[in-house]
């Protein structure tokens, strides 16, 4: 019997040996040498047709969430609902290159292609596996996809408006947070489409990882329109680098409300359409959430917002909600 313990002992003592080996090598940068995490491919949206959004037939993989229609649950249904751009007069080509903003405690990289932003380095943390670098949370890459995205939607199938495709031109400002400022702004300005223009602008204030998003919503067209503006967190399935084979953390959408509280959605439940969260509230927020990091849109209090998660495209997920806006009148 002893004999038996002894053996058994020795065995968890070499697989202990394994494990933590394994681990120093993650934690060092390197590949793990026994039990290596596969992460699934990263889909890449298809290129948007300049001035306006994809989302047509041909295309359901544009990202735009279909929108809200009586009893309908947002985002359920594909986005080849959403109407493509009709053709306009040509105009200057919009130069498609990446915003970098630095404040205190980010690097921001924003795309001119529906002002979304792409990137954001927290400067006051290491990254998890290579330690001389800073953490990349949101990311656009051949290894990563974590965006977060907004845009309008016409209700009842009208005419399409801005979207998260549409190119939109950076208006001037400083990109650098001085010493003494306590504050810093990047503005987006898009074309008119459907009678519609929107600004973006993305203020980040010093010493805060709140970023104040506005969206103006400009009616240039003859009749009134009441557009819905969504807001969407993007993101792949893959776990975190670095993450190990034998424990991991959630990663995953998150979606609060007064009504069910905090609720969790894992990837795989949005691919086989088993999700349960609230379709609709007036609080709360929509997370994607990164092992002890995570990123929400937040909506002021009292807002009615429609809620969702969906799958996008191949490996490629979001969570977010929609906000049917006024009827807002010409001119206005």
């Amino acid at each position: 019997m002893n004999d038996i313990r002894r053996i058994v002992l020795w065995v968890i003592f070499g697989f202990s040996m394994v494990l933590l080996w394994d681990q120093w090598q993650v934690h060092n940068g390197h590949r793990a040498t026994f039990f290596p995490v596969g992460n699934k491919p990263v889909a890449t949206a298809p290129a948007a047709a300049p001035g306006g959004a994809t989302g047509s037939a041909a295309n359901p993989a544009s990202g735009v969430p279909a929108p809200v229609t009586s009893g309908a649950a947002p985002g359920a249904s594909a986005a080849a609902q959403v109407p493509t751009a009709a053709a306009s007069p040509a105009a200057a080509p919009v130069v498609r290159e990446p915003v970098v903003i630095t404040t205190d405690l980010f690097k921001l990289t924003f795309d001119a292609e529906g002002g979304s932003l792409v990137g954001a380095v927290l400067l006051a943390y290491p990254d998890s596996v290579h330690k001389d670098q800073r953490f990349k949370l949101l990311d656009e890459s051949r290894e990563r996809v974590y965006l977060a995205q907004t845009g309008l939607i016409s209700s009842g199938g009208g005419a399409a408006l801005p979207t998260h495709k549409t190119m939109m031109k950076v208006l001037p400002g400083p990109r650098t947070l001085e010493p003494g400022e306590g504050s810093l702004t990047v503005r987006f300005e898009s074309p008119e489409i459907g009678g519609v223009k929107l600004i973006k602008s993305f203020t980040v204030k010093r010493g805060s990882y709140a970023i104040d998003v506005r969206h103006e919503v400009v009616n240039t067209g003859a009749a009134p329109v009441a557009p819905q503006l969504y807001l969407q967190l993007v993101r792949d399935g893959n776990k975190p680098p670095g993450e190990s084979s034998f424990y991991s953390t959630f990663t995953g959408p998150a979606v609060y409300t007064d009504a069910s509280k905090y609720h969790k959605v894992k990837f795989e439940d949005i691919e086989h359409n088993k999700t349960d969260i609230d379709k609709q509230s007036t609080g709360g927020y929509v997370a994607m959430v990164q092992h002890y990091f995570a990123s929400a849109w937040v909506l002021p209090e009292g807002v009615k917002r429609d809620l969702f998660v969906r799958k996008v495209d191949t490996n490629l997920y979001a969570v977010g909600m929609i906000d049917p806006l006024a009827s807002i009148a010409p001119g206005e």
